[in-house]
């Protein structure tokens, strides 16, 4: 079995799924960089953004507070809070406003209903389950003797994670977009600045697309080892 002995060709697909992971992450970091240190002309930090955001969207039930950490903002549905990392919350940069936008486009397609949050939402436990599984089924599966039905279910379980890799995308691609038309109608930024936040949203979903294919490698990787196990238990 080419999973244990020798070499396995099929490891250049893990490796290009590393090799993107790495320049995405390092490409949202030096954009963001680059664009932390301009200050937005309106001197609207990231929470006092994103307040006016949300505001100017109708929502009035979504709090926005601070969270340890560079980079972990997000939009938490399940108690309806909007959080903003040290590096955005008290920023007033173009770069930081614009990761405070994407998170209200979190609130925002939240508040209207937007079908892909649903979805992704719905997915979300039934793929963090695949995800925990999958490998253990796989490698028990091999343990057994390379028993096929265990090892076709691990594939399987792999695959809801993927599934919801994939369903991220749009999700936070609209989020962006929905970031991009508030911040130009609520004049969080000027006209000469949405360009430079387009950038940092861009290089953010990237890490998105990045994290999509590696995982695709990955099942594509399992798919070529095991799809032609048809051995019955």
């Amino acid at each position: 079995m080419p999973f244990f002995y020798g070499f396995d060709s099929t490891y250049f697909l893990v490796l290009i799924g590393v090799i993107l992971s790495l320049w995405a992450s390092a490409r949202v970091k030096s954009t963001y960089a680059k664009y932390s240190g301009e200050r937005s002309l309106s001197g609207m930090t990231g929470a006092q953004a994103a307040q006016r955001i949300l505001s100017m969207a109708g929502i009035y039930d979504v709090t926005v507070q601070h969270v340890a950490g560079n980079l972990t903002d997000h939009y938490d549905p399940r108690n309806k809070t909007l959080n903003l990392s040290d590096a955005v919350y008290s920023n007033a940069s173009v770069a930081a406003v614009g990761v405070a936008a994407h998170e209200c486009g979190h609130a925002i397609q939240h508040d209207r209903g937007y079908a892909a949050l649903k979805f992704r939402s719905a997915l979300a436990p039934v793929a963090s389950i695949g995800a925990n599984i999958s490998w253990p089924l796989i490698l028990v599966g091999l343990l057994f003797g390379g028993s096929g039905t265990l090892i076709r279910l691990g594939i399987i379980m792999f695959s809801l994670a993927v599934a919801f890799q994939l369903v991220t995308l749009p999700v936070e691609f609209n989020a962006s977009k929905r970031a991009m038309t508030m911040l130009e109608e609520t004049g969080v930024l000027y006209a000469d600045e949405l360009p430079k936040t387009r950038k940092v949203l861009n290089a953010a979903a990237l890490t998105y697309v990045a994290a999509a294919a590696s995982s695709i490698l990955q099942l594509l990787r399992l798919v070529l080892l095991f799809g032609g196990n048809r051995r019955r238990d």
